[in-house]
Formats: structure tokens, sequence, C-alpha cells
């Protein structure tokens, strides 16, 4: 995807032309799982133009805590003091990350090996932002993972400390807490406290889900990326539940999901519309408060009816909607339809499979971006 980009540290002149960035939403609990993928190396030590190193000082020092802290899976399950409702979750993490590397050919490394207990209920905070009348990102960029459209910090209040002087230039901001993060495969990245709050395939996912951007990442192009490591994190899961004599996931729930996601990309396309329009201001502020009060209605009249009272977004329609708030969503999902048809092609051979996708990451991003349509296309008929 090509945008205009927005930078963090003040350049303000103009209005950003919508980058198009797609939505990764299913439902309350997995909204962590996805806040957390955006912070694939977020946390790099490697420094910006623009960025302060403050800031920088402050995320090495977060990381080099946590790297401090880490104890091996199979010290703390072997551990008499370890309570066994987290001896059970620690055991299948670790059986999830022998399946990764031994039936989905995952790098086979150090990452979720270890466990590490916070003391506190998410290990990082995200701070998204927008332009008060866009819904592109501000954006911040890092060697090694491109531009991301977040920034992300180990202590909530100076999460809050920088949205506020965001909100005091007139950006709309969103504070999230991340419930894990990825430094795709630089450190042995452990298993947090705060991702047992997971249920069973939403653990076991987000594993296939880490691995998989180890093995294959694309500098700059989001999409393509997180659509990858969503179809081994989907894919993968299948395949794990069978191999465990379970049932697939439940389809009515998936399908509930991303008719949320798509209810939210209508609301970011009819914002973005509405910001193109020569308005004054006072009249475009009611535009948008209109435009995300028809979109509450909306919510609630599928949940009331054809999702049969699935109540699972109600705690994220509760929080007042912004444009950065948007942000996150359609991220993960642009290409799955196309990955799916790949690894269809190559007959559920994960190395060619693997082999199609590398091959694929070495094209020009525009001629990356059209054969991914192909391949989404003939998956579509």
């Amino acid at each position: 995807m090509h945008h205009r980009r927005r930078q963090a540290c003040g350049d303000r002149g103009g209005r950003a032309r919508a980058s198009g960035i797609p939505a990764l939403a299913r439902h309350p609990a997995r909204l962590q799982v996805w806040l957390r993928r955006l912070a694939v190396l977020g946390f790099t030590l490697m420094a910006s133009g623009c960025s302060t190193l403050g800031y920088y000082a402050h995320v090495t020092s977060g990381e080099m805590h946590l790297l401090a802290r880490r104890r091996p899976l199979n010290q703390v399950i072997a551990d008499p003091a370890t309570d066994a409702q987290l001896r059970a979750r620690l055991e299948l993490a670790l059986a999830a990350r022998a399946f990764a590397s031994d039936h989905l050919h995952l790098p086979r490394n150090r990452s979720y090996t270890s466990y590490v207990a916070l003391d506190r209920p998410y290990v990082a905070w995200n701070v998204f932002a927008t332009p008060e009348f866009s819904v592109a990102p501000v954006t911040h960029c890092f060697p090694f993972a491109g531009c991301v459209a977040y920034q992300g910090w180990f202590d909530r209040a100076r999460a809050e400390h920088q949205a506020a002087r965001l909100a005091a230039r007139g950006d709309d901001v969103a504070v999230q807490g991340v419930t894990a993060f990825s430094t795709l495969g630089w450190f042995a990245d452990p298993l947090l406290s705060s991702m047992l709050r997971w249920s069973d395939d939403e653990l076991a996912g987000v594993i296939f889900h880490e691995l998989a951007h180890q093995l294959l990442y694309v500098r700059g192009d989001t999409a393509f990326n997180e659509s990858f490591a969503s179809f081994v994190q989907q894919e993968g899961l299948r395949e794990w539940r069978t191999a465990r004599g379970l049932a697939p996931p439940d389809g009515a729930r998936a399908a509930h999901d991303r008719a949320f996601t798509q209810l939210v990309l209508d609301l970011r396309d009819r914002l973005r519309r509405l910001y193109a329009e020569p308005l004054p201001t006072d009249a475009m502020r009611a535009r948008k408060q209109g435009e995300i009060a028809a979109f509450r209605q909306q919510y609630l009249r599928l949940r009331d009816t054809q999702w049969h009272g699935d109540a699972r977004w109600d705690a994220w329609m509760g929080v007042p909607i912004n444009n950065a708030r948007l942000v996150p969503f359609g991220l993960y999902e642009r290409w799955v339809d196309a990955f799916d048809a790949l690894f269809r092609a190559a007959d559920g051979d994960w190395l060619k499979f693997y082999a199609r996708v590398a091959a694929l990451a070495r094209e020009d991003p525009s001629q990356r971006d059209a054969e991914l349509a192909r391949w989404a296309a003939s998956s579509a008929h």
C-alpha cells in the first residue's frame, strides 16, 4: 500500500491522503492479539531521525528488563511452587511451540521457550493518532520494520502523556494496552503472563503467528507481513486442533468477527469521503459525529438480529470512537485469501508454500500486490 506519510515529528502541512490500511478485527479478546502484533519491532533499539533519545532509552530499558526476568518454561513447569493451572497453560504453550517447528516448519529457536511473570496487566501501551479530519495515522519509522501507525511504551503514564501531547495539538488519539509484542527474532521473545488471559487457541495461534514473522518479513509492507502471518496462524491452528482430536474453530463466531470488521471499515470509508469535502470545521465535526452515531446504530441492529445477541464487541463500542480507534482494523486480513490459495496450489506443503511466498516477497511492491490480487480472486472463485 502506498500513501503520503505523515511523520510524528511535526510535519503538519496538508491533509494526508488515506492509505486504505486494512483492518484487523475479530472480537474483544482477540483485539489484544492484533494490537500486540502492531508492535512488531515498535520496540526496536534503532533510532530514526525524528525520534527522541529519551524514547529509545525507555524502550531499550523496558526490553532489557523483560529479558533479564526470563525463566525457561521447563524450569517453571518443573517447579513445585508453580500453580497447577499455570503449569497446564505453560505445558500447552510448550507443545504448541514444538508443533510450530515440527509440523509447520517454522523457526526452531528459543523464542517462546521462556516465561516472564509481569507485575501489570499489559506488557505495553500503544498510542495511535490521526489528524482530526483524516483516517490516515501519524506514522513512526524504524530502520528494519519500516513505518508503523503507533508508538509503543512500556509505561502507561508515559503513553498517556504522549497521547495528551498529541491531543493538545488537535489530533484524535487512542491508547491501547497490549498483551505481548515481538522483536522479529532479534531476541528470544518470552511467553508473558499477560498472554495467558487468552484461550488455548489464541495462545497457540499467536505463537504460530509470531514465528511466521521470524521466518519471513518484508520491510515496509504491513499488509503482506500480517496477512501472511495471519494465514499461518489460521491454517496452523486448524492443523493443531486436528492433531489434538478437536473440532474445527467455530465458523459462526468467525463470520460475526468478519462482519464487525467490515462494519468498521465501512465507517472509515465514509469518514474518508467526508473529510475530502470542503466543509467548515463545525459542520465537518457535526457530520463526523453523525457518521459515528449511525455506526453505533448499525452495530446494535446486527448484534440483536443477524448475530443473535453476540455481544463480544460491546466493551469496544462502549468507549468513545474517533479516527485513531479505527486505525488498527484491517491490517491482518487483506491478503489472507490470497495466501490460502497459494497454500492450496502448493498442495498443502508448507515448505513449497514458504518458497512461493519468499519469491513473492522479492517482487517489486506493485507487482507483489497485483500478484496477490490475482491469487485472492482465484480463491473467491
